[in-house]
């Protein structure tokens, strides 16, 4: 019943992106309160402002602005307005300014007109600003997939920031791309008008990794657990993360892919593989979620691949060694017999069968013909490439329970590990 428990708890805080970046809150220097203290001064100052939140997909831009809107309409409920609009579905500028007239008559409890045109719509987003700038209420316009408005003349976004510079007005515009140049993309009176501010999402260091792990595993003492049970699992839990291992598979993990979406990603497959007999966490759990995060589809192809077939590819591989920069199935042949002459190997196949173990390569897609050249000459004589790195074809050959040791050893090499 505990464990049932505690999986439902940490499911729900690892969906919960309120929760996941509330962890980042009380520090001065995160990303939540630079954004929320130019958002509040805007507010209550009654000036406009401008700021870009650029970083990596899975960063958590998008949750962090809604964390902040959520925080800011509950200490001022009636001062705020928020305009949304998605570059993949209003990168047009009619399109754009059409929907910020629908979005601020929703607001302001008025009349849409789906007929008016885009200069009345322009007009109109002008006039409800210095409006709602008399009223001493705030607009907030968030544009996700900010670099997609900048495509075309980029009239909204002259608009919207030339607004910005009347004294009558009070808005903030804020946009958020996954491109660190994003700025650079404006056109020279629009960038003239952009208050240059900027809030970078990097992948957060070591400590703050920590504390958010922390508080997202961690069982609260105050709570429907008995205090024993809670006692235990966070006893066992701070066992783990100052563990080697656990700290090597999140280093292994954070080096790849650094985003918190990420991690996110990792802990709910870690808390899933909960031993819900025992209701504790252990680092087999978490070594079972990295070994998920780390499937290679190329590697689990050739766990299945035949001992002649892996012996096509390692021949393949000897020859892109070699820098052969073209070969065909006449010229892996060649190298075959060249390691069965060597190695007075058992594995000897008629020319036929290894034919039809070359096409069943080229139907799983492991291997594929170099060009689309000499498409009517038979496939034995057409050049072909290596669609497996030696990486992969090393720890394939590993992982493969019927690899001869042969082939095994062609690869025991430091380059290829």
């Amino acid at each position: 019943m505990a464990a049932e428990k505690s999986l439902a708890l940490f499911r729900s805080r690892l969906c919960d992106t309120r929760f996941v970046h509330s962890a980042f809150k009380s520090s001065p220097e995160s990303n939540y309160s630079k954004l929320k203290f130019l958002i509040s001064s805007s507010i209550s100052e009654g000036c406009n402002n401008s700021v870009l939140l650029l970083g990596p997909r899975g960063s958590g831009k998008a949750a962090v602005v809604e964390l902040v809107l959520e925080d800011l309409k509950m200490e001022h409920p009636d001062a705020i307005s928020v305009i949304r609009l998605n570059g993949l579905l209003h990168s047009d500028d009619n399109s754009a300014l059409k929907e910020i007239a629908r979005q601020l008559c929703l607001e302001n409890q008025l009349l849409f007109s789906k007929m008016a045109s885009s200069d009345d719509n322009s007009q109109f987003m002008i006039d409800m600003l210095r409006e709602c700038g008399l009223a001493h209420k705030g607009v907030i316009f968030v544009l996700d997939e900010f670099d997609l408005f900048t495509q075309g003349k980029q009239r909204l976004l002259y608009s919207l920031l030339d607004a910005l510079q009347t004294l009558t007005s009070q808005a903030v515009v804020i946009g958020v791309s996954c491109r660190l140049d994003a700025d650079q993309l404006l056109e020279k009176r629009v960038r003239s008008r952009f208050s240059h501010r900027k809030i970078l999402f990097i992948p957060p260091p070591a400590d703050d990794i920590q504390r958010l792990i922390e508080h997202l595993l961690y069982l609260p003492r105050e709570s429907s657990f008995s205090s024993k049970y809670v006692s235990e699992f966070n006893s066992r839990l701070s066992n783990i993360f100052s563990d080697k291992k656990f700290k090597e598979i999140l280093n292994s993990l954070l080096d790849v892919d650094g985003t918190i979406s990420n991690l996110l990603g990792f802990l709910f497959r870690a808390v899933s593989c909960i031993d819900m007999d025992s209701g504790f966490l252990s680092l087999e759990n978490f070594k079972s979620a990295h070994l998920c995060t780390q499937r290679q589809p190329k590697i689990d192809a050739l766990q299945g691949a035949s001992i002649l077939e892996l012996y096509i590819l390692v021949c393949m591989e000897r020859l892109e060694f070699k820098e052969k920069n073209s070969y065909n199935f006449t010229s892996i042949m060649k190298e075959y017999k060249a390691i069965h002459d060597a190695y007075k190997t058992s594995d000897n196949y008629a020319n036929m069968v290894c034919l039809q173990a070359f096409e069943h390569l080229l139907d799983r897609e492991l291997i594929s013909f170099a060009d689309s050249k000499g498409w009517n000459q038979p496939i034995e004589f057409r050049p072909v490439k290596l669609l497996v790195s030696a990486h992969e074809l090393y720890h394939g050959l590993k992982s493969n329970s019927a690899c001869p040791a042969i082939l095994q050893k062609l690869f025991d090499h430091e380059s290829y590990k």
